[in-house]
C-alpha cells in the first residue's frame, strides 16, 4: 500500500485530478495516462474529486428527469 507520507509528495494538481477523474467517469483512458495518474495523482484528491463528480452527475441528472417530467 501507499505510504501516506508519499501521497502528500505527489505532484499532480487538483485540476488535473479532476481531470483525470472526468476522463475516468466515461471509462475513456489510455494505459499510459492511467499509469502516469497513478505514480502523480494524490489520492485525497482522487477522493474528493470522485465526490464531486459524482454529485455534478447525479445533479445532472436531477435536473433532466425534472425538466423531462414537468412537461
Amino acid at each position: 500500500m501507499d505510504d501516506p507520507k508519499n501521497s502528500a509528495q505527489r505532484k499532480a494538481s487538483f485540476g488535473a485530478t479532476m481531470k483525470a477523474v472526468f476522463w475516468s467517469f466515461f471509462g475513456i483512458r489510455k494505459k499510459s495516462d492511467y499509469e502516469k495518474d497513478a505514480q502523480q495523482l494524490n489520492p485525497v484528491h482522487v477522493i474528493i474529486a470522485g465526490v464531486i463528480g459524482a454529485l455534478i452527475f447525479i445533479g445532472t441528472l436531477l435536473l433532466i428527469v425534472k425538466s423531462v417530467v414537468g412537461k
